[in-house]
């Protein structure tokens, strides 16, 4: 076509065109503003062909791109004729250009102006210099300029709500949000939002700052209106409502991101903005001068770019602007309102700026809101309708945005629906979202390529973070006008440049680009699951505490997770063009990961969103699932929550069965939100601490509370509740029967508030805690609330002391409720009685009481009920309100304390007090001092209560009452310290004392830190008789000198009511109390002063005990001491006590027994502290004697020793921790027989080395005496030896870790030799080797007796056996015994060793195969081991490979005639080594003992075995352990045990007969006569096999040991051995056997008659019902278990008295059982009574605090058990530290902490 008819042809379209558009003009206005959002358009004119063609023109010259999306929406939404469609398709397709004669082209069109209809010169604002203006002429432009803003504002945000669709129906009327204030300056009004239709939004600025900028941060989630609330702002100050404010400024953040050039304060308000007409520098200096009355709002605070790229220190980037505005640096004064999502705040951002949180509709919101969405009265009803009936759609409305698209969607559903249907396809957001998409099509249908395609743009721009897009980069043409034409994408104009402005795109909300991107992410072919799994996360967002700027994919996760729902696969499946199969397994993947995500551990932020995604879901097995993950204690923190939000966590509560505690601390709450927790039965615990919440938040709670049928604890603390929201909580608690802990501390509630609620206590049966501390509370609210805690019967405590107020209660039982019911005279029976027990616990600290308060206070305790104790310290009461408390306390009736500190008491008042208290029977203790301003009165029970509680407690504490002697009710303990008594106030004291003792006997006077010195005591010591016998006296801190010491001593001396007296002079001490012990302490005791007190001492009655302690005592005052002790026979302890000593003294005190043969004890620590025990000639058994750590040396030795040798029965010598060396040693052992010792010489850490053991050992053979050593140079130096007097059967040598050399061993084998009272030598670790003990073997020689050797080296564990028999070749002695072992060798030699050249050696070596090579070798051994009794093996393996040593052992065997005992254990034994064995057992006709246990050995090995046995006849012992046995071995065992008739003990465990090898086994045992010992244990024995057993042990009359556990044996085996017990049986084992009560029982009635019996165990059996108890003595038996039977205490009661019928009882072993305090109480009356008892163990039972504290009671009784096992039973760690520091023999241990015997 030539262009003369191109040009025709467009010229005709274009008319046609026109003439198309001039039907359809309200669409093109819409388009022209989409594309063009800068043109101004007059809506309220209709269009003429003129307007249209400019209309068109203004497209087509825009761009290229632009006008072929807009031919592309004119073809999609348009009914066009085809005539037309199809010339505008192939004529201004994407590659033709329009005529230029048309239009002017783009680059000719200057650009666009920022806001509709405002013009303004292309260039923009610079930085040239201000032109001088007159006053006047400034003003004019600033009031034409302030007009043209406003008229900008009309036309912008007045015709309708921002953002809607121009295509629908929208809300003229604006229904506000719901705002609260969470941080704000000094603020004047109500700072939070009315319920009204309009919100006065003069609150949001109704503040005052003194100085700086005035910043409000607007702060909401996503859809709540934040970006509409902005608009509003802007409509309601253009329309005068704001008149506070000259110039409003608007800015969106996402548009000032794009902004790539530095700005200017100017700049960024005529550039970005609006341009003045003219003179823009006059202008600005207005909006400086004015600045207070101007107002700038940036919408989107959370869209700033991070600081490291474009931040605030970026000069002239936006947010350097905004930050500057915020500091005041720019335009100083001005108001700035900023929008944010909820997270961490620009820095920028002042602290001390207003926040304000948008909480989105309330109910009424919601349906005021739907009321003007629906103009029918028929639509409007109907949706009201289904907003009522659904929860979950009311729920979602909760949010503004989704409120507007849940009505958008409810006009197109509504009609033709029967009820529910509608709300039924708007389940979930996501749901939602998806009907608002096919609501958006004008034609119901969508191409699923364009959503598609529209998700993967919203997807590729969420990755890189950008939310605003444009045609030419990053979106095509037709899915611009798909996206126009569904109202799914909004246009605007943005300046990035000053001479360079674009058009920008952007979805009409993120939440929509996060929809569109997570339907790309399920539907699309090319995401695999890996990747759609990887964008299912969660995000946390904390409150300022994560990054700054949020993550623009907030909710993709939420919209992944509902278009897993099961609903959307239809939808999925049509716009994936996929089967179901295929959308199912990428559902299930989403599913699959929110699964995992819900067993982890995550933070508030995740679990909130969580919650979320597993509703939008709908999957019923998940929401179970992760119901049951979540913690029992579930915490918010500093999280801003939703009604939406804890609706999502009530969802998931709905599917969990046990019960949670809801925990929000910190978090800005939504008003009613806690009306989403209706009905939620499993919260147990819910607590709420936030200042946001009010008294909106209360009415909510006050719903909620009565539903929630579960709940027990309830917390709203920190809150700013006032009285009315208080009314609605107190309408709401009494509804609440179970609750049992209210917590409303700190919340500011004054006088009527609180009592209001103090008064609801006797309407809250199970209340047992009511916390309002931290509230404005008068005295006289006080008083009233003692006045509710006396009269309500629940009460037991009200502490009040400042801030806190608690009530703590005692819940109604429900015996008292039935009791109730009764009549109306046994109701008065128990409330009398009632009354009598109840206590009260009344503390009222620091509460500004005053003297007449205490009177009032007086008069209303008078008429309650008894009361546990009284605190009234910290007040005002003075000397006389102390004296009426006091006087009343006779009245009071207080059980423990009556505490009046801190009340301003003086000197005159502690008289007073004295006085006051005569009358009072119960006062037990009084501590006054005014130092520390304490007064403090201790009261006794009346002996009537104490009768009652023993009464009560009797089942537990019978016991108990006899243990510890207690204080009489009458007597009484008075301490006055610091009270500044001198020595002229003790008469006057005294009276007052003797007034307050008429009536009642005092015990103990305190009359410590005050200033009698010595005149003082002298007077109080005439006085001291008139108080009666004192049982102690404390005179500490009273300036008192050694001469009124000793006229207290002549004091004491005269009275019987004292008995001790403790002094030091250097701490000014002085205690006189009721034991026989004397302290002098820090005096200077001279002989003088020592002879005199010595002297003194001898008319004091005895028992005496003598403490000392001074710097330094020489010699001669110890030497006065010393002489001194004979003349005090009394006397039973001296101590010298941090008194440094000569070193002289230890021969002193050796040398004490010619002094004083009294002397028991005598011991020197370190020349510093001595101690002396003295006895009755009747008791002296003999002395010992220890010096430790007193720097003895050789020089030392031998006087000592001399001084000692007087000693007719030293049994102890302690040298540890001296300086004796070797020498000192040596010194000792010679002079070692003169000294009469006859126990433990302990030379410990002395440093003797291996010269020192050399040389005991060249000494033993002098020392006859000498029975034990033990020797250990380690680290512990451990260094002792016992000697005997009597004759014993030999010496022990135990040495270890002394590193013998082999010049030692020359030395060490004639001490040896001649050492013929050695019998054993232990070796370990002495780093003695093979050659080194072969030589040693080689040199010991002796002219007669044993010799054994064990030893222990590394080396032994890998030693061969042939290397072993060698050395034992080489040995000077006769082999006797051998034993091999991993870790040891023992050997035992007979001397001397006879040489064997008869002809019968010559035989035995005929029989042996070795080579020639060997039979040297074979000749030595024959004749070493031709005495050898005793061979064991263990963990030696027999190889074929090598056969050395199975050939070596079979001529062993051979050659050991004599041998008795043969044991191979822990091997691995090949065929042909067994082969060998067997053929040497053969020859040993003299074995009585083979055990051949816990071998690997196949059946023919087995059967091997079983044939050697066949000539063992005169076997006494078989141990055949750990082999399993099959039916041909064992009936070769069988067979072989018949002829064995001498067989003593038969051992198969774990040998797996079963029930037929132990009936051919019970077959043969009448062969055995002679049995004693039977053990079967683990063998599979069931009643089939072992009732035949049971029947056949008749016949074994000799049997001792019966040991059949770990089978199945069950009652009737049980019952049959009963019935054939022998009467000599010692041993009866049977744990694990499946036994009963009835079996147990049978068994311990048949024990009755085996007066042998010794252990007796059944642990591991069922037991529960009955226990076995004896009643008849069993006087040899040791040990009884029980462990794991499931006994309790009703049943071991008989267990625990038969106990006392086993006088030898060593071990009591009941762990693991059901045993409570009842048995421990039994258990601790019998412990006093067992002598020989060492263990019992109780662990892992049910036995509480108290049941300990009785057991301990019964070991203090004079119990010798070492050790109670209680582990892991439910006593708290503290209060078993304290028992055990009271009782070390209570191990609360895992492990056993039993000190170990020396």
């Amino acid at each position: 076509m030539d262009s003369e008819s191109l040009r025709l042809n467009t010229e005709n379209l274009w008319t046609r065109l026109v003439s198309l558009l001039s039907k359809n003009s309200e669409w093109l206005s819409a388009k022209v503003r989409f594309y063009l959002p800068t043109v101004d358009l007059d809506c309220t004119k209709a269009l003429d062909p003129e307007s249209i063609d400019v209309q068109l023109r203004r497209l087509h010259t825009q761009s290229l791109a632009t006008w072929e999306s807009f031919i592309h929406s004119l073809c999609m939404e348009l009914d066009v004729p085809l005539e037309l469609e199809v010339p505008l398709r192939s004529i201004w397709g994407p590659k033709d250009e329009f005529p230029k004669q048309l239009g002017a082209g783009e680059d000719s069109h200057p650009g666009p102006p920022l806001h509709h209809g405002v013009k303004r010169p292309f260039q923009s604002y610079g930085s040239s210099p201000r032109r001088k203006h007159c006053r006047k002429q400034q003003l004019e432009l600033a009031e034409k300029y302030l007009k043209l803003l406003k008229t900008s504002a009309q036309r912008c945000h007045g015709d309708e709500c921002p953002g809607a669709s121009p295509t629908h129906a929208s809300p003229q009327v604006y229904i506000p949000p719901l705002l609260q204030w969470s941080r704000e300056g000094t603020t004047k009004g109500d700072p939070e939002a009315t319920d009204d239709t309009d919100v006065s939004f003069q609150d949001l600025f109704n503040f005052k700052a003194p100085k700086g900028p005035r910043v409000t941060v607007l702060l909401g989630k996503a859809g709540m209106g934040k970006t509409t609330l902005a608009h509003r702002l802007c409509w309601r100050w253009a329309d005068g409502q704001l008149d506070r404010f000259r110039a409003l400024f608007l800015f969106e953040f996402r548009r000032l991101n794009m902004i790539t050039h530095s700005l200017t304060l100017p700049q960024l308000l005529f550039d970005q903005y609006l341009s003045p007409e003219s003179d823009p520098d006059a202008v600005f200096q207005y909006l400086e001068e004015n600045a207070h009355q101007v107002l700038l709002i940036f919408d989107g605070l959370d869209e700033t770019l991070h600081a490291s790229s474009t931040g605030a220190d970026n000069a002239g980037s936006a947010l350097a602007l905004f930050s500057d505005l915020c500091r005041g640096t720019l335009l100083p004064g001005c108001w700035v309102l900023a929008t944010s999502r909820p997270g961490k705040l620009p820095a920028c951002v002042p602290t001390e700026a207003s926040t304000v949180y948008m909480w989105g509709f309330d109910g009424q919101r919601v349906e005021k809101y739907v009321s003007h969405f629906f103009s029918g009265l028929l639509l409007q009803e109907l949706a009201l309708a289904e907003m009522r009936a659904s929860e979950r759609l009311r729920g979602m409305c909760a949010v503004p945005a989704l409120c507007r698209v849940a009505c958008f969607c409810l006009s197109r559903l509504l009609p033709g629906s029967p009820p529910g249907q509608s709300t039924a396809l708007l389940a979930t957001v996501t749901q939602l979202f998806l009907q608002m998409v096919e609501t958006f099509s004008p034609h119901g249908t969508l191409s699923a390529t364009s959503l598609l395609g529209l998700g993967k743009v919203a997807l590729s721009r969420l990755d890189i973070g950008k939310v605003i897009f444009s045609m030419e980069k990053d979106i095509s043409p037709s899915l611009m006008a798909f996206g126009a034409a569904h109202s799914l994408l909004t246009s605007f104009c943005i300046r990035t440049s000053p001479e360079h402005q674009e058009i920008g795109y952007a979805f009409a909300h993120l939440s929509l680009q996060e929809f569109f991107a997570a339907l790309y992410l399920m539907a699309s072919d090319t995401v695999d699951k890996e990747t759609l799994t990887y964008y299912v996360t969660l995000n946390s967002h904390w409150v300022l505490r994560t990054k700054a700027r949020l993550g623009l994919s907030d909710h993709l996760p939420t919209f992944l997770a509902g278009l897993a729902s099961h609903n959307c696969r239809a939808f999925l499946c049509h716009l994936a063009q996929q089967e179901e199969a295929w959308v199912s397994s990428r559902q299930a993947a989403v599913v699959q990961v929110l699964r995992k995500l819900a067993s982890r551990k995550l933070t508030g932020p995740k679990m909130i969103e969580l919650y979320h995604c597993v509703a939008e879901t709908q999957e019923l097995e998940l929401a179970q699932f992760t119901a049951q993950n979540l913690p029992v204690q579930l915490s918010f923190h500093n999280l801003p929550l939703t009604r939406a939000d804890l609706a999502a966590l009530a969802n998931i509560l709905e599917h969990r069965v046990a019960p949670i505690h809801l925990d929000f601390d910190g978090c800005p709450l939504e008003p009613h939100c806690p009306e989403a927790l209706v009905g939620c039965g499993q919260v147990e615990n819910l607590s709420f601490k936030s200042r946001k919440c009010g008294d909106a938040f209360a009415e909510a709670l006050g719903r909620c509370l009565p539903t929630m049928g579960s709940l027990k604890i309830l917390g709203l603390t920190r809150s700013k509740i006032t009285a009315q929201g208080i009314r609605h909580l107190v309408q709401a608690l009494p509804l609440c029967f179970q609750l049992e802990e209210v917590s409303l501390h700190d919340n500011q509630l004054k006088d009527p508030e609180v009592m209001s609620l103090v008064e609801l206590l006797p309407c809250l049966p199970k209340l047992q805690k009511l916390d309002l501390s931290r509230n404005s509370i008068s005295v006289s609210a006080l008083l009233s609330a003692v006045k509710v805690a006396i009269t309500c019967p629940t009460v037991r405590k009200l502490q009040v002391r400042e801030s806190d107020f608690i009530f703590l209660l005692s819940p109604i039982t429900e015996t008292a409720v039935q009791q109730s019911g009764a009549s109306n005279r046994q109701d008065k029976d128990n409330l009398k009685k009632e009354r009598q027990s109840r206590s009260l616990e009344l503390r009222l600290q620091r509460c500004q009481l005053r003297v007449h308060d205490a009177e009032t206070l007086v008069e209303l305790l008078q008429k309650g009920p008894c009361l546990q104790e009284v605190d009234l310290s910290g007040n005002h009461l003075e000397d006389e309100g102390c004296r009426l408390v006091t006087e009343a306390a006779s009245q009071l009736r207080i059980a423990q304390k009556l505490d009046l500190s801190d009340n301003g008491l003086s000197n005159t008042g502690v008289t007073y007090v004295l006085r006051a208290t005569r009358t009072c029977g119960t006062l037990k203790e009084m501590h006054i001092s005014l130092l520390t301003n304490t007064v403090v009165l201790i009261f006794a029970r009346e002996p009537r209560e104490q009768e009652g509680s023993c009464k009560t407690g009797a089942p537990l504490t019978s016991f108990a009452s006899s243990v510890t002697s207690e204080m009489s009710w009458s007597s009484r303990r008075i301490r006055l310290t610091h009270c500044g008594f001198l020595a002229k106030h003790i008469e006057r004291l005294c009276g007052a004392l003797r007034a307050n003792c008429e009536l009642h006997h005092l015990d103990h006077l305190d009359l410590s830190n005050n200033s009698l010195g010595d005149e003082g005591v002298a007077l109080l010591a005439q006085l001291l008789p008139g108080l009666g016998p004192l049982q102690s006296l404390n005179l500490n801190r009273n300036g008192v000198s050694l001469d009124a010491v000793f006229g207290l001593i002549a004091c004491m001396s005269s009275g019987q009511w004292v008995f001790h007296l403790d002094v030091s002079l250097e701490n000014d001490h002085v205690l006189l109390r009721g034991a026989g012990t004397r302290s002098l302490q820090g005096c200077q005791l001279e002989p003088r002063s020592l002879a005199c007190l010595c002297a003194a001492l001898e008319k004091c009655p005895g028992p005496l005990e003598v403490n000392l302690s001074c710097e330094t005592l020489c010699d001669e005052s110890l030497k006065t001491l010393l002489q001194c002790l004979p003349q005090l026979p009394q006397l039973s302890l001296l101590q010298l006590n941090n008194t440094v000593l000569s070193s002289k003294s230890p021969f002193l005190l050796a040398d004490i027994f010619n002094l004083c043969p009294r002397v028991q004890k005598v011991t020197l620590r370190s020349l510093y502290d001595a101690a002396l025990h003295f006895g009755s000639k009747e008791e002296q058994e003999g002395m010992c004697f220890g010096f430790p750590g007193c720097r003895l040396g050789q020089e030392q030795v031998e006087p000592l020793c001399c001084a000692l040798s007087s000693c007719k029965g030293l049994i102890q010598l302690d040298l540890r921790d001296n300086l004796l060396g070797d020498g000192g040693l040596r010194c000792l052992l010679e002079c070692l027989p003169q000294l009469p010792i006859s126990g433990w010489l302990d030379l410990r850490h002395n440093g003797i080395t291996q010269e020192g053991v050399l040389c005991l050992l060249e000494t033993l053979p002098s020392c006859p005496s000498v029975c034990e050593v033990s020797v250990s140079l380690d680290s512990e130096q451990d260094f002792r030896i016992r000697l005997s007097k009597e004759e014993e059967a030999g010496t022990i040598l135990r040495l270890c870790e002394c590193s013998f050399s082999p010049e030692h061993i020359s030395r060490l084998a004639p001490s040896l030799s001649q050492a013929q009272q050695l019998t054993e030598l232990w070796l370990t670790r002495c780093h003695l080797d093979l050659p080194q003990l072969t030589n040693l073997l080689s040199l010991v020689n002796r002219p007669a007796g044993l010799l054994g050797l064990r030893l222990e080296e590394p080396w032994v564990g890998h030693i061969s056996l042939p290397a072993v028999m060698e050395v034992c070749a080489q040995a000077s002695g006769c082999l006797t015994e051998l034993s091999l072992s991993e870790t040891q060798l023992w050997l035992w030699l007979e001397f001397p060793r006879q040489e064997d050249n008869s002809e019968a050696m010559t035989n035995r070596l005929a029989h042996c195969d070795l080579g020639t090579d060997h039979s040297l070798l074979m000749r030595r051994l024959m004749e070493t081991c031709a005495r050898l009794q005793q061979l064991s093996l263990s963990q030696v393996n027999f190889s074929d490979d090598d056969t050395t040593k199975s050939r070596l052992l079979q001529n062993l065997l051979l050659s050991s005639c004599e041998l008795k005992t043969f044991r191979l254990t822990f091997s691995c034994v090949s065929t042909e080594s067994l082969v060998h064995l067997a053929s040497g057992l053969g020859y040993c006709h003299h074995l009585e003992e083979l055990d051949f246990s816990n071998n690997h050995l196949c059946d023919e090995n087995i059967e091997l075995l079983m044939g050697a046995l066949q000539g063992t006849c005169r076997l006494k012992r078989l141990h055949l352990s750990h082999i399993p046995l099959e039916v041909s071995s064992l009936a070769l065992l069988i067979q072989g045990l018949s002829h064995m008739t001498l067989l003593q003990h038969l051992s198969l465990r774990h040998d797996q007969i079963g029930d037929v090898g132990t009936q051919n086994l019970a077959a043969i045992l009448p062969r055995l006569p002679g049995l004693r010992k039977l053990d079967l244990s683990g063998n599979s024995i069931g009643p089939a096999g072992g009732v035949p057993l049971a029947k056949s042990l008749i016949h074994c009359g000799c049997l001792e040991e019966i040991i059949l556990g770990n089978n199945a044996l069950g009652d009737p085996t049980a019952l049959g051995l009963a019935q054939r017990l022998p009467p000599q049986l010692r041993v009866l084992c049977l744990p694990s056997s499946h036994l009963g009560p009835e079996g147990a029982l049978g068994l311990a009635q048949a024990l009755e008659q085996c007066l042998h019996i010794e252990k007796f165990s059944l642990a591991e059996n069922n037991l529960a019902g009955c226990v076995p108890h004896f009643r008849k003595s069993l006087p040899l038996l040791r040990q009884i278990d029980l462990i794991s039977c499931k006994i309790d205490d009703q049943v071991a009661k008989h267990l625990a008295a038969s106990l006392m019928l086993c006088p030898a009882l060593e071990e009591i072993l009941l762990s693991w059982n059901f045993l409570g305090d009842e048995v421990a109480a039994e258990l601790a009356q019998v412990l006093p009574h067992m002598g020989q008892l060492k263990r019992v163990d109780l662990e892992k039972n049910r036995i509480t605090e108290c049941g300990a504290q009785l057991l301990a009671q019964g070991l203090v009784q004079g119990s010798r058990v070492p050790i109670i096992r209680l582990w892991n039973n439910p006593i708290p760690a503290e209060v078993a530290q304290s028992l055990q520091s009271l009782e070390p023999r209570l191990n609360f241990a895992f492990f056993d902490q039993q000190p170990q015997a020396l």
